[in-house]
C-alpha cells in the first residue's frame, strides 16, 4: 500500500494488515484487498457516524453476496429484463417477457431479474430456474424472491437499491426494458446515461413493448419533440436503442451485437476493439473512412495485442481494431460496433 492508499493510518497498522491477508491465505490483488482493509480502517479514524458504518459495511456485504452468486457464470452471456412487478400474467407484456427470456435461453443466455412479481417473474419462467439469477430487494410488499429464481436458491437479497442496481447492469452484455412504472424508467434512463457518458461498456438496449403497443413509442415521441429540440441531449443518443413490439427483433438485437464484436478494454489513451473475425485490408479503410471523426490521432488501426494484454493474457486469440478515441465521442461507439458487425468479414449471423 502506497501513502494515497493509506492516508493517516499508523504504519504499523498497514504492517498488520499485510500480516492478516497473508494469515488468510490470499495471494491474488492483495494490493486491493489491503486497500479495502486501510479504507474501513480509514473511517474508524475519521470518528465516521455509526450510521455511515452501518451504510458502508452492509453495502460491502451485499456486494460480496452479489459476486459469489454470479462468479460460477461468469462465461454465460446474460441478459437484464426489467419491468413492472404489478404487470399480471394475463397481461400481453407478461407474455412478451416470457417469451424474450425463452428465446435467449434457447441461444445459450442466462437471464437476470430483480427476482420479484410481475415481469420478473415472467423473465424467470420463461428462462427457466436453471438459467435465472435473482438479485431482490428488501421491501415491506416485496419480501420474497418469486418461487422460480427462488427454486435453486439462485438469488440474493439486498437493502440498498444501489447496490442492487450495480448487480441488475455490472454482469449483463444486454437489456431488455418492458414498460413500468417509476422503478423501470429510472433503471431504463440510468442504462442510457451510463452508454451516453461511456461509464459502461456499449451493450444493446431493447425496449420492448406488447404488440401494437405505443409506451415507448411515446417516449421516442418526448426525445425527438423535447429533449432532442432543447439541446439536452445528441443528435443519436437514442438511436443506441432498438424499440420494438417484436420478440424475434429484441432477441436478434440482443444476440447480433455480437455477432463479431467481443470485447473492449482501454490501455493508456488507446481503444482496443477485440473481434472474433479478422477484418481484411478494405474493411479497415472503409472504417477509417467512416469513422475516422471518433479517432483523434492515427487512424484505425487493425493489429494483435496490446503488450499489456499479452501479460494479462486477455483474450489472446481474438484480432483487434485499435484507434485513439475522442473521449467526448465515447457514446457514438454503438455505431462503429455495428459497422464491425455488418462487415462481410463477420461470422454468419
Amino acid at each position: 500500500m502506497g501513502p494515497s492508499d493509506t492516508g493517516t493510518i499508523p504504519h504499523p497498522v498497514t504492517e498488520e494488515l499485510r500480516a492478516t491477508i497473508a494469515a488468510a491465505g490470499i495471494t491474488e490483488s492483495t494490493d486491493l484487498v489491503a486497500r479495502i482493509l486501510a479504507t474501513g480502517i480509514g473511517l474508524g479514524i475519521d470518528d465516521t457516524e455509526r450510521l455511515d458504518l452501518k451504510i458502508t459495511s452492509a453495502a460491502l456485504s451485499e456486494m460480496r453476496a452479489a459476486f459469489r452468486l454470479f462468479a460460477p457464470y461468469r462465461g454465460i452471456p446474460k441478459v437484464t429484463i426489467f419491468g413492472s412487478a404489478r404487470t399480471l400474467p394475463d397481461d400481453a407484456l407478461y407474455r412478451q417477457a416470457s417469451e424474450a427470456a425463452t428465446a435467449l435461453a434457447e441461444r445459450g443466455w442466462m437471464v437476470v431479474t430483480g427476482a420479484g412479481p410481475g415481469i420478473m417473474q415472467a423473465a424467470a419462467e420463461g428462462a427457466g430456474p436453471h438459467n435465472s439469477l435473482g438479485v431482490s430487494i428488501r421491501l415491506p410488499f416485496e419480501e420474497k424472491p418469486n418461487a422460480i429464481v427462488g427454486e435453486n436458491a439462485r438469488n440474493v437479497a439486498m437493502k440498498y437499491f444501489f447496490t442492487r442496481k450495480l448487480m441488475l447492469v455490472k454482469e449483463s452484455s444486454g437489456f431488455v426494458c418492458v414498460p413500468g412504472g417509476f422503478g423501470t424508467l429510472d433503471e431504463m434512463f440510468e442504462l442510457l446515461t451510463l452508454q451516453q457518458t461511456g461509464k459502461a461498456d456499449p451493450t444493446p438496449i431493447v425496449l420492448l413493448d406488447a404488440p401494437g403497443g405505443t409506451f415507448w413509442s411515446g417516449l421516442r415521441r418526448f426525445v425527438d419533440e423535447h429533449l432532442l429540440p432543447s439541446g439536452v441531449i445528441s443528435p443519436g443518443d437514442f438511436d443506441r436503442v432498438l424499440v420494438t413490439d417484436s420478440v424475434t427483433a429484441a432477441v436478434d438485437e440482443l444476440t447480433g451485437f455480437y455477432r463479431n464484436y467481443d470485447s473492449l478494454r482501454w490501455v493508456g489513451k488507446r481503444l482496443v476493439l477485440r473481434l472474433k473475425a479478422e477484418p481484411t485490408d478494405a474493411e479497415v479503410q472503409a472504417l477509417n473512412a467512416a469513422f475516422g471523426d471518433l479517432v483523434t490521432e492515427g487512424e484505425i488501426e487493425r493489429r494483435g495485442p496490446v503488450t499489456v494484454e499479452v501479460e494479462d493474457d486477455d483474450k489472446l486469440h481474438l484480432p483487434r481494431l485499435v484507434l485513439r478515441l475522442n473521449q467526448f465521442r465515447v457514446g457514438e461507439l454503438h455505431r462503429l460496433i455495428r459497422a464491425i458487425n455488418a462487415l462481410e468479414s463477420a461470422p454468419a449471423a
